[in-house]
């Protein structure tokens, strides 16, 4: 099948971004990378670009078919109205909600491009786990997501490792959280009903936190009674979490609280990515309970081994991007992650790597 896009850059080559490039040169795009700072360790084409400078950023995407963002969420909108203004095809993993937002006002400003923000873990997989699920329902009541990247080896009360974004990971930890109840949006506080969960015998706590169901709300409003996103953490987390905020009175001093978490709990190479997602409803007139649980760990990727966050973020933003490129998902407008079936995800070149490593009980 001929691709309606070839040529791919990649803006942000950090922890995720560097695998993202690796990832589409895989499926056989052709991939050129754009940083703050100079690389020249990689196996593709690569760049310096300051993303405040607004003509180097559309110069750079001048001569691609599509963009992929794997930079910082407040930078991703001078990314997204560079594509904007150059016919660019979007990507980007943000779990921002004004970001997203001003994704999709674009999206409809210019319908001829896709724009398919949100293509991470949460949102992006757990959602499209989720959407998946519900397709097998006649009815729906609830639809509960859940995931968790955390250390394989936890230590100390936090029992935790920052192997993600410490700025994103405080912002889901403060920001009120978009869910239904009764069939209705409301918004409601993060770190709030928290629940105990089980996982291959493991021993799990998991609370609201904002962000991680993308625009789910708005796509099941009114047909589905109860939806929401936690995370996951090991027990006892969120209360170290709520001294820290409450009763430290840090909440305003968010940039001051990531350098101090990640100093104390710094990135570790042996994570887990735990993902959870239940849909209870009914199938053939009775009630019934889906689950779809996984645990994903590090793996070995062209020679590299990666951690378990770094290979599953990249991978479904690969795979959304291969699916727009080979006709699986729409070329132009806003697609939201809920669109997109899992059966096709996992067809791809990167999604397989889901399908081959996944586990209940990877322990």
């Amino acid at each position: 099948m001929s691709r309606s896009l070839n040529t791919v850059a990649v803006f942000g080559l950090g922890k995720v971004g560097e695998l993202v490039a690796d990832l589409l040169v895989r499926a056989q795009f052709d991939v050129v990378g754009y940083d703050a700072t100079p690389r020249d360790d990689l196996h593709f084409a690569s760049h310096v670009v300051d993303v405040a400078d607004a003509t180097a950023v559309r110069k750079a995407l001048t001569d691609v078919d599509a963009v992929v963002s794997c930079l910082p969420y407040h930078l991703n909108i001078a990314v997204a109205e560079a594509a904007y203004d150059t016919g660019t095809h979007y990507f980007d993993l943000t779990e921002d909600v004004p970001t997203t937002n001003r994704v999709v006002e674009l999206s409809r400003q210019r319908p001829e491009s896709a724009f398919v923000p949100q293509c991470g873990l949460a949102p992006g997989l757990i959602g499209i786990v989720g959407a998946s699920l519900a397709q097998g329902f006649e009815q729906i009541r609830n639809i509960e997501l859940k995931v968790g990247a955390l250390p394989q080896n936890p230590t100390g009360l936090l029992g935790y490792a920052f192997n993600w974004s410490a700025e994103g990971v405080v912002n889901e930890y403060l920001n009120d959280c978009e869910v239904l109840r009764s069939g209705r949006r409301q918004m409601v506080p993060a770190m709030t009903e928290k629940e105990r969960v089980f996982i291959g015998g493991i021993e799990l706590e998991a609370a609201l936190t904002s962000g991680g169901l993308g625009t789910m709300c708005q796509t099941y409003e009114g047909r589905v009674s109860r939806l929401d996103y936690k995370t996951l953490r090991y027990p006892g987390h969120f209360e170290q979490m709520h001294f820290l905020f409450d009763e430290l009175n840090l909440r305003e001093r968010r940039e001051e609280v990531g350098r101090i978490l990640v100093d104390a709990k710094p990135p570790v190479n042996d994570d887990i990515v735990y993902l959870h997602a239940a849909v209870e409803g009914t199938k053939a007139g009775q009630p019934f309970r889906e689950n779809y649980v996984r645990g994903y760990l590090p793996i070995e990727i062209e020679g590299r081994t990666w951690r378990a966050i770094s290979w599953t973020t990249a991978a479904s933003a690969v795979s959304v991007v291969e699916l727009v490129a080979d006709g699986g998902l729409p070329h132009a407008g806003f697609v939201a992650q809920e669109d997109i079936r899992l059966d096709d995800l996992f067809a791809t070149t990167s999604g397989q790597l889901f399908a081959s490593h996944g586990k209940v009980s990877p322990a």
